[in-house]
């Protein structure tokens, strides 16, 4: 059941679908990370690359540690996929460490993976997980900004992020847009400013901005405390909209309905916070 959500198009089984990668971390509780990304895929209908940046250890309650992978390690997979199978978009999550965000940014140009004329890419900047726990060193955050943000299509700060990032504190559409005009001076071709934490408005209103024109996106507030993953299955499907050959505003736009559906169906995990759940897409069949 789609409820008038119109949904990406789907391989005629026995023919490749397209090819889209994440290069992320792995949640051990299976909530966000390329866990959460990878069901987004595949429940669109595109086939998941992954280039795995960190392994956490976490669960509904929290992240305890993590480790990282060498960056030389998470290039090559990058390298190896685009060589042979090819990818149409590509999203990032989180990165961990300056070490590896360069080597993100150098292989995704030898790829041709963002930029002006590259293959799409998604910068969601992890900087914290749900629960606070920081996910990104400090000495990385000005990496983030000069070297990956002007790869990106678009870039999809939560509040908190942004507030790392640019300094500014969301608390109203004014300074909504003025965070919008930061983000954007940093590079990428889009900014979007997500308001689901915007507390001052009783819909969610996210801001997308190019530099010149805004765009307001408003959907109805799900309130559940399930909401694990809900960065990272958005920037999942705009990345996938985009390798269907989506323009940016209409890709956001559809992510954005995909995950206010995910959240509408989110369930309770473990002690803690639950996941947004895009297995809704296949919830008729399996009932």
């Amino acid at each position: 059941m789609t409820d008038g959500f119109q949904l990406l198009p789907v391989a005629a089984p026995g023919s490749t679908p397209v090819r889209v990668m994440t290069i992320a971390g792995s949640d051990s509780g299976g909530g966000a990370g390329i866990q959460a990304d990878l069901r987004t895929f595949a429940l669109l209908g595109l086939h998941g690359c992954v280039a795995v940046t960190a392994v956490t250890v976490q669960n509904s309650l929290g992240v305890s540690g993590f480790q990282e992978i060498e960056p030389a390690t998470v290039a090559a997979q990058i390298r190896c996929v685009t060589e042979d199978i090819g990818i149409s978009a590509a999203k990032t999550g989180m990165l961990a460490s300056a070490p590896i965000i360069d080597a993100v940014v150098a292989q995704c140009r030898e790829s041709g993976i963002g930029g002006d004329t590259g293959t799409p890419l998604v910068v969601d900047p992890v900087c914290a997980s749900m629960h606070g726990n920081q996910l990104l060193a400090d000495s990385a955050l000005d990496t983030l900004r000069d070297n990956l943000f002007p790869l990106a299509t678009v870039v999809t700060p939560n509040l908190d992020e942004v507030r790392l990032i640019t300094g500014i504190d969301v608390v109203d559409a004014d300074t909504q847009r003025e965070a919008a005009k930061a983000l954007k001076d940093l590079g990428p071709a889009w900014a979007l400013v997500k308001g689901g934490h915007l507390r001052s408005s009783d819909r969610s209103p996210d801001l997308l901005y190019d530099g010149s024109e805004f765009i307001e996106l408003t959907h109805e507030r799900i309130v559940t405390p399930h909401d694990h993953g809900a960065g990272d299955t958005l920037a999942a499907a705009i990345a996938c909209a985009l390798a269907h050959g989506y323009p940016v505003p209409d890709a956001v736009g559809f992510a954005k309905k995909w995950v206010t559906r995910g959240l509408a169906a989110a369930y309770p995990l473990g002690g803690g916070h639950g996941p947004v759940n895009p297995l809704w897409r296949v919830g008729d069949q399996v009932l």
